[in-house]
């Protein structure tokens, strides 16, 4: 199966592998600059769609991606950029993947408000279309796909986790502007939305790094059955304990271990090794860290 993976940098390649890029890559070491993934997605006859914080989506032919090895490890530090492969208007930026096979699951998408949409895929030769109605002062934060069966995430910058069915967010069409999905207090913005699959529930991991002016950063993982359910439009609950001296999450991710983390160089860098409960400190780290996947 031909796979189109975005890196943590904004850099796009294709992987022919049997498993998810994420299941794939666990296998691989040492190491290398530019392997974190923030998005990937399963080509249907050489395309994928590649989603912006502005809800536009934009096809990606897979010929004009440089080819990855299967046994790894990847790299992508000279992989395509996504402005060299997309038209996209000034300070745009693409957030996520997603397949256009029309009998994959429904396009789930969360914005930096809170906001929640599903859309079935649709796809008509477009070299561009509106996936979802965004308001200027909103962006999209993630895109994934999900289905009834599945579960939808949030994480706040205040360190609020929520768990919600996917079947609760009924699909809507192209140009609807989603649902309120997670509550927000003033001051707080979402700064991961993921999902979870049924299959996945028992091995996936939440990922988490607070930060503030007076401390140093903690990284923590704890593990995805640790976090009840709760509603659509609820607050969720607490995902990390903030020492003093730290006022808000700098990082989330949610996924299949291992986790991985580089900075902004694309640099690999090393995460603790062990997890902690739900609303743990963590252990402190020192350096910079840009991105999870």
């Amino acid at each position: 199966m031909e796979w189109v993976i975005l890196s943590a940098a904004g850099r796009l390649a294709r992987v022919d592998v049997a498993e998810s890029p994420w299941q794939a890559r666990a296998a691989h070491s040492p190491r290398v600059d530019h392997d974190v993934i923030a998005s990937a997605a399963l080509a249907v006859d050489g395309y994928v769609a590649a989603v912006s914080g502005s809800g536009m989506a934009y096809r990606v032919g897979t010929e004009q991606l440089p080819s990855l090895v299967p046994g790894g490890p990847w790299s992508l530090w000279d992989a395509t950029t996504t402005a060299s492969v997309i038209n996209l208007p000034e300070n745009e930026h693409i957030v996520g993947l997603y397949s256009l096979d029309i009998d994959a699951a429904p396009l789930a998408l969360g914005t930096t408000g809170g906001v929640v949409k599903r859309v079935v895929p649709e796809y008509k030769g477009w070299e561009d279309w509106q996936v979802m109605a965004v308001k200027d002062d909103d962006s999209i934060v993630g895109v994934t796909q999900a289905a009834d069966a599945g579960e939808l995430v949030f994480i706040t910058s205040e360190a609020q986790l929520l768990r919600l069915s996917a079947r609760e967010v009924r699909p809507q069409g192209r140009t609807a502007g989603g649902m309120a999905g997670i509550k927000l207090p003033e001051g707080s913005e979402v700064i991961f939305f993921g999902s979870v699959s049924k299959e996945d529930r028992e091995q996936a991991v939440v990922a988490t790094m607070a930060v503030g002016p007076g401390s140093p950063a903690c990284i923590k993982v704890t593990g995805w059955p640790d976090y009840p359910a709760k509603g659509r439009n609820t607050g969720g609950v607490r995902t990390h304990r903030f020492l003093k001296g730290q006022d808000h999450l700098a990082l989330a991710w949610v996924g299949l271990p291992p986790v991985r983390a580089c900075d902004a160089s694309g640099t690999p860098r090393n995460l603790p090794a062990a997890t902690d409960r739900r609303d743990g400190t963590g252990a402190k780290v020192y350096g910079p860290f840009s991105a999870f996947g």
